[in-house]
C-alpha cells in the first residue's frame, strides 16, 4: 500500500496537466473495483454514502463521515478526494477543526462547498464562505499543506444559475487558498469555458452526472482538468436494484440476466 505522502504527491501531479476522470465510489467494494479498472484517483460522494446508510444526502454526522473516509483510504492505494460537504462546522473555527480531522484520515484532497442548508438563503454570503475556506486552508497548512483543497460554488447546483456570481465566488475562493475550483451544475460549454478562463491557472473540476453530458475529451478541450460523477454511479446501482426488485415483486426474474456473476465479484474482491 502506497504511503499517504506518496498518494498526495501523485494526486497533486494529476492536476498539473491534462484531464482525468475521478469516479465516486460509495463504499469499500465499489472503491476497490474502480481501482482495478485503472483509475488514478477516486472521490467520495456524500449522497452515495448516505443512500447506502439509508439516509438522505446531508443527514450523516461528521463522525460517521470521518469513519467512512478512513475506510475509503484503507480500501485502495489510490488517492482519495473527500466530499466534505460544507465543512461540518457552524463557524470558521469549527470548520478548521473538522478539516484537521479529515486530513488525519489520510485523504489526498477534500472539498468544501458554500451551501448553507438554509432554503431561504441556500448559498452562504460570500465573506462568510471565504472565511470558512481560509480556515480550511490554515488547517491543511498546519498539517503539512500537502492535502489538496477544493472549493465548491453551489449556485448552479442549487437552482441559482448566476454565472457572474459563481465566477466571483470561485476567484475569491482561489485567493483564499483553494487549489482546485468546482461549480457543480455547469452544463453549457460557454459557461464551463468562462469558469476555466476566469480562475486560470487553477485547475477546474467538472461534474458530469447525467446522460448527454460532455465526453472526457470534450471537457479537456474546454480546459477542464478533472471530471467527477458525484452520486451517478451509486444512482446507476440503485436504479438496477430497483428495476430488478420491482420485477421480483411482479414474479419475474429476467433482470438477473444483467447481474455481475458472484464468482467474478468474489475473485475481484478476494484478498
Amino acid at each position: 500500500m502506497s504511503s499517504i505522502t506518496d498518494r498526495r504527491r501523485r494526486f497533486r501531479a494529476l492536476h498539473e496537466q491534462g484531464c482525468f476522470p475521478i469516479p465516486n465510489p460509495w463504499d469499500t467494494g465499489s472503491a476497490r473495483l474502480l481501482a482495478q479498472l485503472g483509475f488514478q484517483a477516486v472521490a467520495t460522494t456524500s449522497s452515495g454514502f448516505a443512500w447506502s446508510q439509508g439516509c438522505a444526502d446531508g443527514a450523516l454526522s461528521r463522525e460517521r463521515t470521518l469513519e467512512h473516509l478512513r475506510q475509503m483510504v484503507a480500501a485502495t492505494p489510490l488517492p482519495v478526494n473527500a466530499d466534505f460537504e460544507s465543512g461540518f462546522g457552524a463557524d470558521a473555527d469549527a470548520v478548521a477543526a473538522s478539516v484537521a480531522m479529515a486530513v488525519d484520515t489520510g485523504v489526498a484532497g477534500l472539498s468544501i462547498e458554500d451551501a448553507s442548508g438554509d432554503p431561504e438563503q441556500p448559498v452562504r454570503p460570500l465573506q462568510q464562505a471565504v472565511d470558512r475556506l481560509r480556515a480550511a486552508r490554515a488547517a491543511i497548512d498546519a498539517a503539512g499543506g500537502d492535502t489538496l483543497l477544493v472549493a465548491r460554488a453551489e449556485n448552479f447546483w442549487l437552482g441559482r444559475p448566476d454565472l457572474e456570481d459563481t465566477i466571483r465566488r470561485l476567484r475569491a475562493y482561489a485567493e483564499a487558498g483553494a487549489d482546485c475550483l468546482y461549480a457543480p451544475g455547469l452544463k453549457a460549454r460557454e459557461d464551463i469555458a468562462a469558469v476555466v478562463a476566469a480562475v486560470a491557472p487553477r485547475p477546474v473540476n467538472l461534474l458530469i452526472g447525467a446522460a448527454g453530458g460532455l465526453s472526457l475529451a470534450e471537457a479537456a478541450a474546454l480546459g477542464v482538468r478533472r471530471v467527477s460523477v458525484g452520486g451517478a454511479l451509486a444512482r446507476c446501482a440503485w436504479g438496477a436494484f430497483m428495476k430488478a426488485a420491482q420485477d421480483v415483486a411482479l414474479g419475474r426474474f429476467d433482470a438477473f440476466a444483467d447481474a455481475m456473476p458472484g464468482a467474478e465479484l468474489n475473485a475481484r474482491l478476494a484478498s
